[in-house]
């Protein structure tokens, strides 16, 4: 499996991405792209569970970058074309860090580089997604991100 390179472009969440915030999705800048679409997953192992899914798209049509501000809706064109899934919350789409007062919490964004759609329904969860992409993961990396209040 090749090696893809993800940088959001900070370390800290700017408050633009937090549920303090505007709550919305970051950018994702990718590097040594070579796969043609894409799912990405944001993971807070500090909520409960062991991998606590804040965000998971897929059939993204692979580009340098995943965009901000992606809407929270099951299904979506602009600004880029886009499926999400139902996260951990039981909502569909991107779910910024909120960590209780003197806590900080890390975010961690894995993005697969896959050889095709995966064509299931918009609103399914982790699980399905990750059943899915069995055998059509050709790329992964992945980065961090913390929030602190």
């Amino acid at each position: 499996m090749e090696k893809l390179t993800v940088n959001l472009g900070f370390v800290e969440f700017p408050p633009t991405h937090t549920g303090d915030g505007q709550n919305l999705s970051p950018l994702i800048r990718l590097a040594n792209l070579k796969s043609p679409y894409l799912a990405v997953f944001a993971f807070n192992p500090f909520e409960p569970g062991c991998s606590f899914c804040a965000w998971v798209a897929w059939d993204i049509p692979a580009d340098h970058r995943i965009p901000a501000g992606l809407p929270p809706l099951p299904e979506i064109d602009h600004p880029v074309h886009a499926v999400q899934g139902t996260n951990d919350y039981g909502e569909t789409g991107y779910r910024g860090p909120a960590p209780p007062p003197g806590e900080t919490h890390r975010y961690l964004f894995k993005v697969y580089g896959l050889d095709s759609r995966l064509g299931i329904p918009p609103g399914s969860d982790k699980h399905a997604v990750i059943e899915a992409m069995k055998g059509h993961v050709i790329q992964y990396g992945d980065t961090k991100a913390v929030c602190q209040r």
